[in-house]
């Protein structure tokens, strides 16, 4: 992989991202003791305010933070304007904190709300695309990250539009816009970023080589047109929105078969706390697929918020907490213990790691996972209690990590 360091901006300005995408985290888990497990699928106002504390303050604050370690670096090309991310991070948590309380009790608060992430969104968007305006290489990665944030300005335009809808500023049918937001947001922005980052993290952290890359560009392809046929079946056929479900399954499945080809042509043996994320990453994947299917032919409310669970713990959480544990002591490293390099002993980035922390964490976090699907699967209240526990325990252990990896010294 061409990995540069040379136009990455300074640690100091993405760290607070991942701390406050971690507090987010510890936050949600938090949040889900409010629901009831008999009442929790009916999807009331209290779930959206979580989907979108979730989506917006851990999911999309750590994405930003990833991403402005990444694209001038995998693009090779300097910031527009770096020192607009000081401005985001704080903007996109004021306006996911609004939205989180318009949801939850004041719905007036739901648009001031929704201005501000937008503005945040737009710093990001406006900053971005000038950024990626400057590549040379128009490779796989520029059109993915090209893509993906089309996807996220077309969706946070939707998403202010129901907003303004749901506060009653303006008369919108927010049933139809909120699948078209969900697929542009979760789907084209968060898929897409996924998928695209997955050509170059995973082989790189994991040492992979001559893999068919074929699958992941195949796999980018039918999640565009999922896109476009869902939200088209919105206000015309309901078949084409059908059509998009099975591409969208299809877009997913050459992705997960992607990610086994990487492993198949991995060099590192070692299996270390990333590597156990991957694993967990995948199994959730293959389960989100199943229900996903489920869903489709049942459209049972319980059903699709196991679904929902699984994505954002198992898929989502996974993915995230798992490259945390990477992308963090990589930046640490290059940052403070490069330069010395020659000139003094240096720690490796294993030792940056905490590993009895780490799997701790692991055991809280997956044995967590599971027995609060379970519960959801099943109306098992004290099971659904003890999982959050579990889950709890495992958020205070990252939070220690994170901070930690952060503060390593050497």
């Amino acid at each position: 992989m061409n990995i540069s360091q040379q136009f990455a901006p300074p640690f100091r300005l993405v760290a607070p991202y991942f701390i406050t995408a971690v507090l987010v985290y510890f936050s949600t888990v938090i949040f889900l003791f409010s629901f009831d497990i008999s009442t929790m699928h009916t999807l009331g106002n209290n779930t959206l305010a979580f989907v979108h504390l979730m989506l917006l303050g851990f999911v999309m604050m750590s994405i930003f933070g990833a991403m402005a370690q990444l694209v001038p670096v995998v693009l090779e090309v300097e910031h527009f304007a770096v020192e607009l991310y000081y401005a985001i991070y704080p903007l996109l948590f004021i306006g996911t904190l609004l939205m989180v309380l318009g949801f939850y009790n004041t719905p007036v608060l739901l648009s001031f709300g929704g201005v501000i992430v937008f503005i945040s969104f737009l710093i990001f968007l406006a900053e971005t695309f000038a950024t990626i305006s400057k590549a040379k290489k128009l490779n796989f990665s520029f059109y993915a990250v090209l893509l993906a944030n089309i996807f996220l300005l077309l969706g946070v335009i939707v998403g202010l539009i129901m907003a303004f809808g749901y506060s009653g500023f303006i008369d919108v049918d927010v049933n139809k816009l909120l699948n078209i937001h969900i697929y542009l947001v979760l789907y084209g922005y968060v898929g897409f970023s996924i998928i695209g980052m997955s050509y170059i993290l995973v082989p790189m952290f994991w040492l992979s080589h001559s893999f068919d890359k074929r699958f992941l560009q195949y796999s980018l392809y039918f999640l565009s047109a999922a896109i476009f046929f869902v939200s088209l079946g919105e206000y015309s056929y309901a078949l084409f929105s059908d059509l998009g479900y099975g591409l969208l399954l299809l877009a997913f499945c050459l992705y997960a078969y992607e990610l086994y080809l990487i492993y198949k042509t991995r060099a590192r043996v070692k299996k270390d706390i990333y590597y156990y994320y991957l694993l967990f990453f995948s199994v959730s994947l293959l389960m989100s697929l199943f229900l996903g299917i489920f869903y489709f032919f049942s459209t049972a409310n319980q059903v699709l918020l196991l679904l929902g669970f699984v994505m954002f713990y198992g898929v989502l959480g996974s993915l995230i907490l798992g490259h945390f544990y990477k992308i963090i002591p990589f930046l640490i490293w290059f940052e403070r213990f490069a330069p010395l390099v020659g000139k003094e002993k240096v720690p490796m980035l294993a030792e940056m790691v905490p590993k009895k922390s780490s799997a701790l964490l692991f055991f809280y976090n997956v044995t967590g996972f599971v027995l609060v699907a379970l519960a959801i699967a099943f109306e098992l209240e004290q099971i659904y209690l003890a999982g959050l526990s579990f889950m709890l325990m495992s958020a205070l252990f990252l939070l220690k990590d994170i901070l930690f990896m952060i503060n390593f010294k050497g």
